[in-house]
């Protein structure tokens, strides 16, 4: 008896004390929640790192290299980037970040227009006048995909802007294309269609350009004096991705709640999107976030083009995928 009565005072005594204290980290996007971020901001309501001993905190990004800067800084603990500003990054000696899980296993790069412009591919651009934002990665790589198609580069206006005004500026026909990612047509093209156009979406990746794209980012400070943290951050990041997958409707719902300027049928055609380029073939083969040799030799070929860097710079350098579940 007094054994028993010895177990429920250690019992209550336990229930008592505070719960072990969680990590806290701050999870910085690359731009605003759109519904692309729906994954991560249901997996956070859902407490997917909660469960990994993790406090996370979401906040909206400014673009991939304001997020590459700022994790590297030390103001974000991980963050949502795409790969070619990280390995251009570590390339230059700039700043010491880390791709520790691929996310995109292509590059959802693309061109929008109006299916009333007549333009219908990448061939015979020349002449035409298209969009673009201050170091967008759409323009870095877009001599490549000319080049593939067989179309002038160098006889195409590009017309600098807010990337906020793009979808007008196209929509008034004040531009011929503009550059997004094309997980972004649903939401675009509703816009389109209430002024009585149709947005029509032309991968990169249709000229054969398959290269890598969106990943999660850690500074190298955090991966050597914190292993473990980066580790449980990836078991919760990758809950996230698998629960979205299946519950993509849900997920919306938990995204839409905590972002209301967002509205679930953009989120879910967005999400939708995402998907396919989280979840395919690419991914089946190599495991999820993590990267296959030849396509990211080929990813840093382009992005080295595009800076003009020097390609011999070894890409794996950039990427560190030992913490994946």
């Amino acid at each position: 008896m007094r054994s028993v009565l010895a177990l429920v005072l250690l019992l209550t005594a336990a229930a008592r004390w505070p719960a072990a204290a969680q990590d806290r980290a701050l999870f910085q996007m690359d731009w605003i929640p759109t519904g692309e971020h729906a994954a991560w901001y249901a997996g956070a309501a859902r407490g997917f790192w909660r469960e990994h001993g993790i406090d996370i905190s979401l906040t909206r990004g400014f673009g991939s290299g304001d997020t590459i800067n700022k994790v590297g800084a030390g103001a974000a603990t991980f963050g949502v980037a795409d790969i070619g500003p990280v390995m251009a990054a570590r390339a230059r000696g700039q700043v010491p970040v880390t791709a520790i899980m691929q996310v995109y296993t292509h590059s959802p790069h693309s061109l929008f227009v109006l299916r009333s412009s007549g333009i219908t591919s990448f061939r015979g651009l020349e002449g035409r006048r298209i969009s673009t934002t201050p170091g967008n990665s759409h323009r870095l790589y877009f001599p490549e995909v000319a080049r593939r198609a067989g179309t002038d580069p160098e006889r195409i206006t590009w017309v600098n802007m807010d990337a906020s005004a793009m979808a007008a500026m196209l929509i008034s026909r004040r531009v011929d294309a503009a550059p997004f990612f094309a997980i972004h047509h649903f939401y675009q093209n509703r816009q389109a269609q209430r002024a009585g156009e149709e947005i029509v979406a032309l991968p990169f990746v249709e000229t054969g350009f398959a290269i890598y794209s969106t990943s999660l980012v850690a500074a190298d400070t955090t991966i050597a004096q914190n292993p473990d943290l980066v580790r449980r951050f990836l078991r919760g990041a990758a809950r996230s991705l698998e629960w979205a997958r299946d519950n993509q409707a849900e997920a919306c719902r938990l995204h839409v709640a905590r972002n209301p300027e967002v509205e679930q049928i953009d989120c879910e055609g967005s999400l939708r999107a995402v998907m396919t380029y989280v979840f395919n073939d690419h991914q089946a083969m190599t495991g999820l976030g993590r990267v296959q040799p030849e396509r990211l030799r080929f990813t840093w070929e382009n992005v080295a083009s595009s800076l003009q860097i020097a390609p011999d710079w070894n890409p794996a350098q950039a990427i560190n995928a030992s913490f994946l579940p």
